[in-house]
């Protein structure tokens, strides 16, 4: 099972035992099925979700909603994991289809262009006055032999912005009233950002 969500920003819960756990909230309120994907229409099976109000929509996709009579949705994602016969277009996707373990996927926070000591955690020279080495990456070991620097070294470049999961993710509250689903620690990506929440592959085993 999968869904979409929005990241509201992160708090703390107590439990009956008087544990405090932190935990990231989650507006998941809205998502619905969009499309149904069939082995013999499409190929392969799947079901896509909707989430989110539009903003602006083209006139396909106005088209699209408008002929399933269902609401106008801003993201729409398809999840393989689904059952896709036990679920038709319209039907509600709610957090308690999911399970206590789950996965979250997002776009990490953009740092932009970092050197190696930030990006890498590397080491630095001494920063006294006569060293004339401080934070300078260093020798890349590109010399006669192999005369070249091999793909993939740890240099300077942009950090962050790429799609990252964290797996396993325990679901400590559900609020169904709000819509609002509560996962334990931290998930990828900066508040308001999209996420993408489904089974726990590893959980299962």
């Amino acid at each position: 099972m999968g869904m979409l969500g929005k990241k509201i920003g992160m708090t703390q819960i107590i439990l009956e035992d008087g544990k405090v756990v932190p935990v990231t909230v989650i507006d998941v309120a809205g998502n619905i099925v969009t499309a149904v994907k069939t082995d013999e229409r499409d190929g392969y099976q799947a079901v896509q979700v909707g989430y989110g109000k539009p903003r602006k929509l083209n006139k396909p996709l106005a088209g699209f909603f408008k002929k399933n009579e269902i609401d106008e949705k801003r993201f729409m994602r398809e999840f393989k994991d689904m059952d896709a016969s036990a679920l038709k277009i319209g039907d509600p996707v709610t957090m308690d289809m999911l399970p206590d373990k789950v996965n979250v996927t997002g776009t990490t926070k953009g740092k932009g262009y970092q050197g190696t000591i930030r990006r890498y955690g590397a080491g630095r020279g001494p920063m006294s006055h006569g060293s004339k080495f401080h934070r300078a990456p260093g020798s890349q070991g590109g010399s006669s032999t192999p005369s070249r620097v091999f793909k993939g070294k740890k240099m300077p470049g942009r950090m962050g912005g790429v799609r990252f999961s964290a797996e396993n993710i325990t679901v400590v509250k559900r609020d169904t009233e709000r819509g609002l689903l509560f996962v334990k620690g931290t998930v990828p990506g900066a508040n308001g950002s999209l996420l993408y929440i489904y089974n726990a592959p590893k959980a299962a085993k």
